[in-house]
């Protein structure tokens, strides 16, 4: 067997750029480093040659300069196996990876599984290795909250962090979050304009960030607080969950006739459910969904009439901000506020808008 010889051309450098440009070592390297006292003309030179000679910057001596790693820690409190099997969390990641990308930045995925993840997460933070975190699916005073606090690391949170007794969003704790209480409205007054009258909900875990709260409150919000209390059954966001939940409601409600399912995933079990328990959809049982998986939504039998909120582009805004928060002369503070309804932001928080897609299911 022959093996391919490694080249031993030499590696063009630093110098090599500058002598073909005709500028200094050092205007090369405000050029690289991307800043903003080298004229236009001059950048487009640089960066012309760079690419010609196919110059890869010292990465270790550019942090020294930069004071920057172009890394980002992405942290999950969700076990691996749950994380990958949601294609949510798989078109968020896929559009902060983007983002990022974008920017020349990379993402490095930690997880939070075990109480001792906490401390070895924590050292990593703080440990210089990222200049920034994105988190979701923290739970409602989850300590890496504080942890981020400590270490005055910027960063934003998937969903609005709540702290402890369901106290509110800290100042300065940037995120970005769907309209996840508007959404629910809309799925709700859907069924009851259909003319349903025993509606139910399947609801996220009580221990999940803010947004099975919202939802169940949006449903409330239409239903009004004299809706029997009995008709929410709470899951964990899977497709087992959701046939459990909709078993559970069936068991206690045989003559229910609509249900608004907190997440597609769930759905997608429920369906099931109704199917194997004899019930019609949208006849019998009208179903509606969160989230516009296309994936599920779109492959359930019938189709699924779901609230569309776009989660890739969530993905881009949280990485989008982050970096904002990077280059904030203020710190991750920043004197922001929160957003406008459209998605807009003005400040460290955005919340994006959602809107109904009808299909087959209701």
């Amino acid at each position: 067997m022959v093996l391919t010889q490694r080249s031993h051309a030499r590696r063009p450098t630093l110098e090599d750029v500058a002598r073909q440009s005709g500028v200094s070592k050092s205007t090369v390297s405000r050029v690289i480093n991307g800043e903003d006292r080298v004229r236009t003309e001059v950048v487009d030179r640089v960066r012309r040659v760079i690419s010609e000679l196919g110059y890869v910057p010292n990465q270790a001596a550019r942090q020294l300069v930069t004071h920057r790693t172009n890394a980002v820690a992405v942290v999950a409190a969700q076990p691996e196996n749950r994380l990958f099997i949601d294609p949510f969390f798989d078109l968020l990641l896929r559009g902060v990876r983007r983002e990022l990308a974008l920017h020349g930045a990379q993402a490095v995925l930690l997880f939070l599984e075990e109480p001792d993840d906490y401390a070895r997460v924590a050292d990593y933070l703080g440990g210089g290795h990222v200049d920034g975190a994105i988190l979701f699916s923290l739970r409602p005073g989850d300590r890496l909250a504080e942890i981020i606090d400590r270490l005055g690391l910027p960063a934003v949170f998937g969903g609005r962090p709540l702290l402890r007794d369901g106290d509110p969003v800290r100042a300065g704790q940037a995120h970005v979050d769907g309209d996840n209480r508007g959404g629910a409205r809309l799925a709700v007054q859907h069924l009851v304009d259909l003319g349903r009258r025993r509606i139910a909900t399947v609801a996220g875990p009580y221990d999940q960030e803010n947004s099975a709260a919202d939802r169940l409150a949006g449903y409330r919000d239409v239903l009004g607080d004299a809706h029997p209390p009995h008709l929410v059954e709470r899951a964990d966001y899977t497709r087992q969950g959701g046939a459990d939940a909709m078993a559970a409601l069936l068991d206690r409600h045989p003559d229910l006739d609509a249900v608004f399912v907190a997440s597609d995933l769930m759905a997608s079990g429920a369906l099931q459910t109704l199917r194997e328990r004899g019930r019609s959809v949208p006849a019998d049982v009208a179903v509606v969904g969160f989230d516009d998986l296309t994936s599920i939504a779109e492959a359930t039998d019938p189709p699924l009439t779901t609230v569309h909120q776009d989660a890739e582009e969530m993905g881009r805004l949280m990485a989008r901000l982050l970096l904002a928060l990077e280059d904030a002369p203020h710190g991750p503070g920043g004197g922001a506020a929160d957003s406008s309804p459209d998605g807009s932001s003005d400040g460290p928080s955005v919340i994006v808008p959602t809107r109904l897609v009808r299909r087959a299911s209701a």
